[in-house]
């Protein structure tokens, strides 16, 4: 008896010893734990999805082991190129350690870019691109909502594999972005204050509709007429993204769409569609204005929280802050992400991982550059064609601020200012870059009074304002400009074609497109100004660095510039056929003789993108790109200079000093 007591309380002795070193243990093995991500959030159980908090529990210990021979095995086919076969066990995986950010990672990697590949239609490859998005998207960051480098990774995703052009469909996935978010969202309004209001709209709309009712009791009566009507002539519940998506074509048709227009196709419609009659009656009916307006906002608030996992609430907000972001833009997805994910992480990490940080504070930088060079979408959901993008200073604003908006720039410089490694650095080094190539961009485009003012800005901040002060930009913007250019030129000749058919590429689309002709000038004199640099210059001799033959080709290059990108923009499927068709009409009464020099050249081409578009069933190619007048004196023309610039080349070329016999 006395034995079996003594056992009993050595026992109770080591139980306690074990609890209270267990207790102590605790918080450092928590500490860890989210450190490694290893757990779900700060708390475990908030937002978590059921199969968060069973499937890997019920398993026990046995799960490392598990998930450890999955890993290796995955690994394996991987590099043996199994990437179907790596789906299932990438998918345990992701059931097992749905908390470990990395498997997701990994799986939608798999998807979207070593599965997508090996599929045989580009239909099947935007599908698994998609996947991968959407598992990160919808999958990913709710069983992670707070993990910094799961957002960053999907921001990179779409800045990279849908905005970049890496992949040889991109254009394609370019289309389908567009289209999709087209139908979620409709045609956001033009200004920048109207679209931060129209997202205040959607992030204060109820969360249901049933809350919607309450607010607005016609509502019910709208939404019975909307399920009579589905009932009647589709035998299915309309659902709200389906519903979203046949307002935002409608609202196309009525006001925005060319090629419906064009087409005739509201009157096609009506004579072969009760339901679209119906829809339409439904929806233009002032009875139901009001009702149709919180409706909308309700159901896109709907989506974007349970479809696609994101929040009206910071969409709004972050459209404050980066610009008039149009969601149809993949850059525009990639700022979100990465925002979210700066602001959701942080705290979470330690000094020595301050590097994530810059990283996802990079990525919102990068996004808002890109936008600020091709952010200003125009699409025609009718088309088929590439959404058109044009650039937007705008988001030049929302990086350095103005009078009315603290920059994004300013925000991340003051918060890494104190970082170790030169944290601040980083963001002073693409400020002067950024403002540098701005200065230059708008300059060459004959944006001459904002590259004033990008100018004055790089001087408040690196000349004068700075310490020490100093005078460097301080200077007319030509003599800047020029000073600043004419270092790249040197070594590298070939930035100044580049140069100048990005000036004339936008001084064609908005001097001619949108009759603005004093830019189209400006590009003009850009253009003969950098020619005249490598014809007669002074001070550095290009022949003697360059080689007669590479400067020969450059000038020659620079001379037919406007010639080159006239005939390069009128085949670019990245442009609208109808932006096209306008600058071909319009361009006799800035530049003569441009038409005619390329219409044989581009003619096969073009025609047969023609074909391709919807307006070719309404409208002849010949209509919408009439041959130009004179045509045929223009051919003999050039056949005397194509003849002429032969017999001058044979002329020149230097005879060879060795004898032969």
């Amino acid at each position: 008896m006395k034995r079996d007591r003594v056992i009993q309380l050595s026992s109770a002795f080591v139980a306690a010893t074990s609890l209270t070193m267990g207790g102590a243990m605790l918080p450092t093995i928590l500490e860890e734990a989210e450190v490694n991500t290893l757990r779900y959030t700060n708390n475990v159980v908030d937002g978590a999805p059921d199969w968060v908090n069973t499937v890997g529990m019920s398993i026990g210990a046995l799960r490392g082991l598990l998930v450890d021979y999955l890993w290796i095995k995955i690994q394996q086919m991987q590099r043996d190129g199994l990437y179907f076969e790596v789906m299932a066990d990438a998918e345990l995986i992701t059931k097992l350690q749905p908390r470990f950010p990395q498997v997701w990672v990994f799986h939608a990697h798999n998807m979207a870019y070593n599965i997508s590949v090996a599929t045989h239609t580009i239909e099947e490859r935007w599908e698994w691109v998609n996947e991968g998005i959407r598992l990160l998207r919808e999958k990913g960051l709710r069983a992670n909502p707070d993990d910094m480098v799961l957002h960053k990774e999907l921001a990179f995703f779409f800045m990279h594999k849908l905005n970049g052009n890496s992949d040889d469909a991109h254009l394609y996935y370019k289309r389908k972005l567009a289209e999709r978010w087209h139908n979620i969202l409709g045609e956001p309004p033009d200004s920048w204050n109207d679209r931060v209001l129209w997202m205040k709209e959607i992030a204060d709309a109820p969360r249901t509709t049933q809350e919607a009712i309450r607010q607005l009791p016609i509502l019910e009566e709208l939404l019975d007429q909307l399920e009579q009507s589905s009932l009647d002539y589709e035998e299915s519940t309309l659902s709200p993204e389906r519903l979203l998506a046949q307002i935002a074509q409608l609202d196309s048709i009525h006001q925005h769409s060319l090629v419906a227009s064009e087409t005739g196709l509201e009157a096609s419609l009506r004579s072969q569609s009760p339901y679209f009659n119906q829809l339409d009656l439904l929806y233009k009916d002032p009875k139901y204005s009001a009702a149709w307006k919180l409706l909308l906002a309700t159901y896109r608030k709907q989506v974007l929280k349970d479809n696609y996992n994101m929040d009206p609430q910071l969409m709004y907000e972050y459209t404050k802050v980066g610009g008039p972001l149009d969601w149809r833009h993949p850059q525009a997805h990639a700022f979100y992400w990465a925002r979210r994910g700066a602001e959701v992480g942080k705290g979470r990490f330690k000094s020595e991982d301050v590097y994530k940080i810059l990283n996802t504070d990079r990525v919102q930088l990068q996004a808002l550059q890109s936008l600020a060079r091709s952010g200003r979408i125009s699409y025609d959901p009718f088309s088929k064609e590439v959404p058109g993008r044009f650039p937007d200073p705008r988001f030049i604003d929302a990086v350095i601020g103005d009078e009315n908006r603290d920059g994004l720039w300013n925000e991340l410089y003051k918060k890494h200012f104190f970082v170790q490694g030169a944290g601040s650095d980083t963001f002073t080094t693409f400020m002067r870059n950024f403002l540098g190539f701005a200065v230059r961009e708008q300059y060459r485009q004959g944006e001459l009074d904002r590259a004033q003012t990008l100018l004055n800005k790089l001087d408040q901040y690196f000349g004068t304002g700075a310490i020490p002060p100093n005078n460097v930009y301080k200077v007319p913007l030509d003599v800047w400009v020029r000073d600043r250019a004419k270092g790249e030129y040197e070594r590298l000749p070939a930035v100044a074609i580049s140069d100048v058919s990005s000036a004339l590429r936008y001084g064609y689309r908005v001097g001619i497109g949108q009759n603005r002709p004093e830019v189209f000038h400006e590009a003009l004199k850009f253009a003969h100004q950098v020619t005249n640099e490598f014809k007669n210059n002074d001070y550095n001799n290009y022949t003697t660095k360059f080689g007669t033959g590479r400067v020969k080709d450059l000038i020659g290059a620079l001379e037919s510039s406007a010639q080159i990108t006239f005939e390069q923009l009128m085949v670019d499927p990245t442009v609208p056929i109808e932006e096209r068709m306008a600058i071909w009409s319009g361009v006799d009464r800035l530049e003569q003789g441009l038409r005619p020099r390329v219409y044989d050249r581009i003619g096969p081409r073009l025609m047969t993108q023609y074909k391709n578009h919807p307006l070719s069933t309404v409208r002849s190619f010949d209509d919408a790109f009439p041959q130009p007048p004179g045509l045929d004196a223009w051919r003999q023309r050039m056949a005397i200079e194509a003849k002429k610039a032969e017999e001058e080349s044979k002329s020149n070329t230097p005879a060879s000093t060795i004898d032969r016999k």
